[in-house]
């Protein structure tokens, strides 16, 4: 008797999405709440597991096709395995005598055309990042040590196996058919269709140029007394917290006494009204294989700079698994991206609808200021705040800014709620 698999309900508002992988073939064997798909919805990648212990049926849907929820995906037939891995070699046998001689002349050959399906339980229990990035380096995952919880394999564990690794001797053989193929061809194009995720972030951030009257405000920063209190508390911070300090922590802190003081920067336009928020949720963008995501710290004017610190290395790094969970990343009432760690000098970051503003912080330069009519060297940050004209206007986006420069220029502010 086989058992449908569904594609299960996503979450608020959300009604299909794509089917990125199949995690187990048809014939495979499936435990109980074994993933055996990832399906990709807007924001995040979703596994479906299986209902039952069994076999895997047939597949009803393609890698690519769109779902709505409530199909069918596929099917689970009853069993253990066993009867379904048993008559595979016998065909192989009796089917044509001359297979036979050949396959006892190429021991080496049977046993890579087993292999995959002797390590099928492994990579199911891998996260969708992962499961991609062990087979763009071709890393067999059980060979390789989890670093993450419960020993879970991580791309940074894959990475480090396949750069430890030498490359394989056929390859050499290779460069003479592509030089070929370049020398004719001249340049080349790849078509990759766009993942759900990234469509969605177009759709979104174009939505928001179309809508918002958006405009951007620019400021800098000195960073020395944030950094020297880093330096002077960052191994304490670790050995009691479990967590290194950064500089999200404060800035963060000190975004959402800014919002207390220009409550319209932590508003939002909904038709003819303007909702104000008594509370800041505060979206952090991090970066994930599939694009950018904005998991959302909530009650963050609630929480201690541990804390945050907490919460946002725990989203960085699901990020990276793509374990993020779709309600994570719901509502927010303003957004934070930083910039700098890639680099970037400067930027006008656009609004994460229906949100009115967000902030960019950028890469840290020393550079000549004057400070108290001397030329000194100080460690600098360009800061930009994009918001939506409709709501708020240019003195209140200034004095939010120069209000978030203050506590970072003297975190002493932040302690004592000043």
């Amino acid at each position: 008797m086989a058992t449908e698999v569904t594609v299960p309900v996503l979450g608020e508002s959300i009604t299909e999405a794509t089917l990125g992988e199949w995690l187990k073939q048809p014939g495979d064997k499936v435990a109980a709440d074994e993933p055996i798909a990832s399906l990709e919805t807007d924001k995040v990648s979703v596994e479906v597991p299986s209902p039952v212990a069994g076999i895997m049926g047939e597949h009803a849907v393609k890698v690519g096709e769109t779902v709505q929820v409530g199909a069918m995906l596929a099917t689970i037939d009853a069993g253990d395995g066993a009867a379904a891995s048993a008559p595979a070699p016998q065909p192989a046998v009796t089917a044509s005598p001359a297979s036979a001689p050949a396959e006892q002349a190429n021991p080496a050959a049977t046993a890579g055309q087993q292999a995959p399906s002797s390590s099928s339980d492994g990579p199911a229990a891998l996260s969708p990042s992962v499961r991609r990035a062990v087979l763009e380096h071709g890393v067999d995952p059980s060979t390789v040590k989890g670093t993450g919880k419960d020993g879970r394999l991580t791309k940074d564990d894959v990475a480090a196996a396949a750069a430890s690794t030498p490359a394989p001797a056929p390859a050499a053989a290779a460069p003479p058919v592509s030089a070929s193929v370049a020398a004719s061809t001249g340049r080349k194009e790849e078509r990759v269709r766009m993942t759900r995720l990234r469509q969605t972030i177009a759709k979104r951030l174009k939505e928001a140029q179309n809508t918002a009257a958006m405009l951007t405000t620019f400021n800098d920063v000195d960073m020395t007394a944030v950094i020297a209190a880093r330096a002077k508390y960052k191994d304490l911070f670790e050995k009691k917290h479990g967590v290194r300090l950064g500089f999200m922590g404060f800035f963060v802190k000190a975004a959402t006494m800014a919002l207390r003081d220009i409550p319209s920067v932590n508003a939002s336009i909904e038709g003819d009204d303007i909702v104000y928020h008594d509370y800041a949720d505060i979206s952090v963008a991090v970066s994930s294989p599939g694009g950018l995501v904005v998991p959302v710290i909530r009650d963050a004017d609630q929480m201690s700079v541990a804390q945050i610190e907490k919460t946002i290395g725990d989203f960085g790094k699901r990020a990276k698994d793509g374990a993020l969970k779709m309600d994570e990343m719901k509502g927010g009432t303003f957004t934070i991206s930083n910039g700098g760690v890639f680099g970037s000098l400067m930027s006008t970051p656009i609004i994460n609808p229906p949100q009115s503003a967000v902030l960019g912080l950028h890469r840290i330069d020393e550079r000549p200021v004057v400070v108290d009519g001397q030329i000194v060297i100080r460690p600098m940050m360009y800061l930009a705040l994009s918001y939506d004209h409709r709501l708020i206007d240019g003195r209140e986006a200034v004095t939010f800014l120069v209000a978030l420069k203050n506590a970072i220029e003297d975190p002493t502010r932040i302690l004592i709620d000043l």
